[in-house]
């Protein structure tokens, strides 16, 4: 069992004075059950129903009154009847609409029972509610191991005592960098990650792992599929998805196939709603709020990048690489960054977007943006000098403020620069490691920094 950074947040939901039951959000294997059992040793007694058997399932089927639910768990669990401290989880609630529907009851009904459920095609479950418990319910989303959790996974204390301080000291940066790369290797599944640390940092026992992963999400399209048309067009694109890593995409014909937009983007939406790969989209916007362009062609981002370079068959090439930033063309370290982003987002399933400037004449792209109170911070992941950040220098040069920042392999340092042009403006640069410290840093960086 790991400690996952969700244990902070499901320990404030436990004595918040207005908790509601909880469900928790996330493709399959990303920890969600074990994070429930980590958790469920805080409370003097709980209770773990799995809604894929018929007999846990049948608790929520023999009557709608919730308190007759609870007094048949306790009784059939042969526990104490104090709700106080006790912990319903109902994990794989998917199963169940009826349970789903039943949490707005729990909650109106048996305010001081803390429950908490999961379940991995949730949102396909519930377009079956008839009356969904909105506002009745909190959400947790989960993701795989950002590179914080990886260290406190490897016990690599010393690394995050250094990766906390901000800024980063000088003399930390060839170590930390060293430790990503392996990072970026593996990739984040916590299943991937025990046997990684049981095998004493060792690769060759994770094939098989990855395989198994894959091949669950596999046998899963059956229960994504809405008919067998789109069946066929989701096994389609987890065949060849992998190819287009962090390329913007479109949907006609993906993958070299004869299948239409129509058909292709469905199934995306599908496989996005399994949180097994997400569909970025892009922004023109200069000034807050960001709003994604939905008709312009998306990036694809896959679950974990570990899962990617297995499926290209990357690793062995990758390791002792000093340079992450030229595997696949470039495309495997911005795919992890905005991955480590994504993983902060634990309240919503709200994506990042990078930014274009299409014209016929010439077009620009920035990796990532970033909402920063009142302003949109663009974000570069590269290698190049500074004085290769084309696109950079042209949002620079539109928006209303000086600050950019560019991920790369080398130190922590702010400059003060110019474009091309003479627009002066300040940049942040700060190396791949950093990318769950990104709001963080850039908090640090408008707040100490001006023209």
């Amino acid at each position: 069992m790991f400690n996952r950074s969700a244990l902070t947040y499901l320990e404030q939901w436990k004595t918040s004075s207005n908790r509601k039951p909880l469900i928790i959000r996330g493709a399959r294997q990303v920890g969600k059950t074990t994070l429930v059992k980590q958790f469920a040793k805080t409370y003097k007694q709980h209770i773990s129903l799995n809604l894929e058997k018929e007999s846990d399932r049948n608790f929520f089927e023999i009557t709608d009154d919730v308190k007759k639910i609870v007094e048949t768990l306790f009784l059939s669990k042969n526990l104490s009847s104090n709700v106080n401290d006790t912990l319903l989880f109902i994990d794989e609630i998917q199963e169940s609409p009826k349970a789903i529907h039943l949490l707005r009851y729990f909650y109106e009904e048996i305010p001081d029972l803390h429950i908490i459920s999961a379940g991995s095609l949730l949102e396909f479950a519930m377009h079956k509610v008839s009356n969904f418990p909105v506002g009745r319910v909190e959400y947790l989303y989960l993701y795989p191991l950002n590179f914080l959790e990886y260290l406190e996974a490897i016990k690599h204390y010393e690394a995050l005592e250094h990766l906390n301080q901000i800024p980063i000291k000088s003399f930390a940066h060839k170590p930390l960098l060293e430790l990503f790369n392996r990072f970026a290797i593996i990739g984040g599944m916590p299943e991937v990650i025990k046997v990684f640390i049981d095998n004493n940092h060792g690769l060759v026992d994770l094939p098989k792992i990855y395989e198994s992963i894959w091949s669950t999400y596999q046998n899963d399209v059956e229960k994504y599929a809405k008919s067998e048309t789109e069946r066929k067009v989701i096994k389609h694109i987890m065949a060849t998805a992998q190819n287009y890593v962090d390329l913007r995409i479109k949907f006609q014909n993906f993958g070299n196939s004869n299948y239409r937009s129509r058909e292709v983007g469905e199934a995306m939406r599908s496989l996005d709603d399994a949180k097994i790969i997400q569909l970025i989209y892009p922004t023109t916007d200069i000034e807050i709020p960001i709003k994604p362009d939905l008709k312009k062609s998306p990036r694809l981002q896959f679950l974990d990048t570990g899962l990617v370079n297995h499926s290209l068959g990357l690793q062995s090439q990758m390791i002792g690489l000093n340079n992450l930033c030229t595997t696949y063309k470039g495309a495997i370290i911005p795919h992890l960054i905005t991955q480590e982003l994504i993983s902060l987002n634990t309240l919503s399933s709200k994506n990042p977007h990078f930014w274009v400037r299409e014209k016929k004449q010439s077009s620009s792209e920035i990796d990532l943006v970033f909402q920063h109170d009142n302003k949109i911070i663009p974000i570069e992941i590269k290698s190049g000098s500074t004085g290769s950040l084309k696109s950079l220098h042209q949002f620079i040069e539109m928006t209303n403020h000086p600050y950019a920042i560019r991920i790369y392999e080398g130190e922590y340092k702010i400059e003060k620069t110019k474009t091309p042009s003479g627009v002066p403006y300040l940049l942040m640069n700060i190396p791949y490691y950093l990318g769950t410290k990104i709001p963080e840093y850039i908090d640090y960086f408008v707040n100490n920094y001006s023209l």
